[in-house]
């Protein structure tokens, strides 16, 4: 029985318009993954520590809950009993009316920690890091007596996220962990975790998700996919966390927006600069980061053309021609990387400060314009 959410705070794994990858029994477009772990569960050398790598929002918690619920409810199913052991499981599938799924949907399973940045009571947010006390709990945890099938999972979502006492905490419970525990760390950027973390587990690697799988995955969280799933598909690159953030704020319509804007350059059209400025600058605080991501994905496909020498697979039919324009060269091409990187860091310092972001936003525009100028004719 799922809890009711209605009075609980807000949790710092959970993506805003989707259901909880505990709440997700479906995975797509990852049977690799998956293929690797059940013959890694099957084969009787399950190792304690599993990475799960790949960008954000591609189905790596999903996966996490599922494996937690094969794992703990698996071996029940395998009792030998009077008729003998059943056949191996082919798939990580579990019953959602099988008890231990009932209690993770809860959040009630004794067998599994969860490990998230916290809610900070006081402030009334959630903190902005898991912290070493988060990580201390898995002294007790594995300390009590399992039960059920005897196997313990951990959950932590994500790595990244973690500080340097957390993961050094964290490291210790990775060099010796106790029997029949399996800890999976989500992380979107592995390259940041400590070198001896990443050696003590094995990794997974998640790819990003096709235009079909993609559609599929976005119609079991609850949206209907756009008409042009190719090109939401490639505007989220491959996220289904991302493809959910983009149809909520209509994305696509956005990127179009400041496509045909720089389309103009190096002649700007300031008053539509100033209106999508204006519209990223409203009450709305997802619209304004919404936009500088739309404009960091326009840019780096900037530099992608430049630097390959011929445009990506388009979003929409005129964009080709508008990236070749103003990418025509490796040269150009690493001039655009360099702002993007450039204008990046001035949005972050931007909130940092609480800057109005009207303003910030079309002097970004207006750089942009000023690179465009310095192109050769």
């Amino acid at each position: 029985m799922a809890r009711d959410t209605d009075d609980l705070p807000p949790e710092a794994d959970r993506l805003d318009g989707a259901p909880h990858p505990r709440e997700t029994g479906a995975l797509y477009g990852q049977s690799r993954a998956e293929a690797a772990f059940l013959e890694a569960a099957t084969s009787g050398r399950l190792p304690h520590g599993w990475l799960l790598t790949g960008p954000k929002g591609i189905g790596k918690a999903t996966f996490a809950w599922r494996a937690a619920r094969f794992l703990l409810a698996q071996a029940v199913q395998n009792d030998p009993g009077l008729f003998g052991a059943p056949p191996m499981p082919v798939s990580l599938d579990t019953d959602p009316d099988h008890p231990v799924a009932r209690r993770l949907a809860a959040l009630s399973e004794p067998g599994l920690c969860l490990l998230r940045r916290p809610w900070d009571e006081k402030a009334k947010r959630l903190k902005t890091q898991l912290t070493v006390d988060e990580v201390r709990t898995l002294k007790s945890f594995f300390a009590m007596s399992a039960g059920g099938n005897g196997r313990r999972v951990v959950i932590v979502d994500s790595a990244d996220e973690m500080n340097t006492s957390a993961a050094n905490a964290l490291l210790k419970e990775l060099e010796e962990p106790p029997e029949d525990a399996v800890l999976f760390l989500i992380s979107h950027r592995p390259a940041g975790l400590l070198p001896t973390i990443r050696s003590r587990c094995r990794v997974l690697r998640f790819a990003p998700l096709g235009a079909d799988d993609l559609s599929h995955a976005l119609t079991r969280a609850g949206h209907t996919p756009p008409a042009d799933a190719a090109a939401l598909t490639l505007l989220a690159q491959g996220s289904v966390g991302t493809a959910i953030g983009l149809i909520r704020g209509d994305g696509l319509t956005l990127y179009r927006d400041l496509l045909t804007l720089v389309g103009s350059l190096p002649q700007l059209d300031r008053p539509v600069a100033l209106r999508l400025a204006e519209a990223a600058g409203g009450r709305d605080e997802d619209r304004f980061d919404l936009t500088l991501t739309m404009l960091d994905r326009l840019l780096s496909r900037l530099a992608t053309t430049g630097a390959i020498g011929q445009p990506p697979e388009p979003i929409t039919p005129d964009e080709p021609a508008t990236l070749a324009r103003l990418a025509p060269d490796p040269h150009t091409g690493r001039a655009w990387a360099d702002l993007a990187a450039t204008l990046t860091a001035k949005a972050r310092r931007g909130r940092a400060v609480n800057l109005d972001p009207v303003p910030l936003v079309f002097d970004m525009f207006l750089e942009i314009d000023r690179m465009a100028a310095r192109l050769p004719a």
